[in-house]
């Protein structure tokens, strides 16, 4: 399997819901560049995760377009998808399955040979620190083991682009220090990594952010430049003063 990078560009991007046409993306534009970690951060009902099932072929959007590419030549979703791993806000994990149930069913499903499923295994329960629960079911875990587990899943066959939707949410400041210790050993590799989080304290981990409020893109940058050039302190601080001046 290629390891090449891996990017995306979304151009323009709507989508809408219901009959009375709730806009959850108004005309987004982003550039997801390679071996980067981007970061989507915006307050409840942004359209955040609209954004993630868009760009992983989940929902179609209603005008724009979505365009992938592998070591900057231009690739189809098709060819791409294979390489794409997606870690979703709420986790469809089996609460009777132990650890090592969860990983050998993902092993049958990606049709990962033994050996390197063996090595990729071990590689895994290493970095998250789970080794000794291999046995523990699912629903026994606590919050941040369980993520872990799922963040482990959707390693499995080694994607050169790694989508997470609120990863750190629901967990304790312990277990969410580990996640974005796990991402940045990741990110290391050269793997493209897209988190979502509500969080605003956790934008200024990610090489890139990208601020969403209502559907549309309010800003994008280098953390510390946004804040640098809004006169804000935090991002907490930046979304507080657009919603007190009015801001869309």
């Amino acid at each position: 399997m290629t390891s090449a990078p891996i990017s995306i560009a979304v151009r323009d991007v709507r989508k809408s819901f219901g009959r009375k046409g709730f806009q959850a993306l108004r005309g987004v534009s982003l550039d997801f560049e390679a071996a980067r970690m981007h970061g989507i951060i915006g307050p409840e009902g942004s359209g955040k995760t609209t954004l993630l099932r868009v760009l992983l072929g989940l929902l179609a959007p209603a005008a724009g377009s979505v365009a992938y590419f592998e070591d900057g030549r231009a690739a189809v979703f098709e060819e791409i998808r294979p390489r794409l791993a997606y870690m979703p806000q709420t986790q469809s994990l089996y609460a009777d399955l132990s650890i090592d149930e969860h990983l050998e069913f993902f092993r049958d499903l990606y049709g990962i040979a033994p050996a390197d499923y063996a090595a990729k295994r071990a590689e895994l329960l290493e970095i998250t620190r789970l080794a000794e629960f291999v046995e523990r079911p699912a629903g026994k875990l606590s919050g941040g083991m369980y993520k872990k587990l799922g963040l482990m899943c959707a390693l499995l066959r080694s994607p050169r682009a790694l989508v997470l939707d609120e990863p750190t949410t629901g967990v304790d400041p312990i277990s969410r220090r580990e996640l974005w210790d796990l991402l940045y050993r990741l990110l290391d590799r050269g793997i493209l990594i897209l988190v979502t989080t509500a969080y605003m304290d956790e934008a200024e981990r990610c090489s890139k952010v990208h601020l969403l409020e209502a559907g549309a893109v309010v800003a994008a940058g280098e953390p510390r430049r946004l804040l640098q050039d809004a006169g804000a302190r935090s991002f907490d601080e930046l979304f507080l003063r657009r919603a007190a001046a009015g801001d869309p």
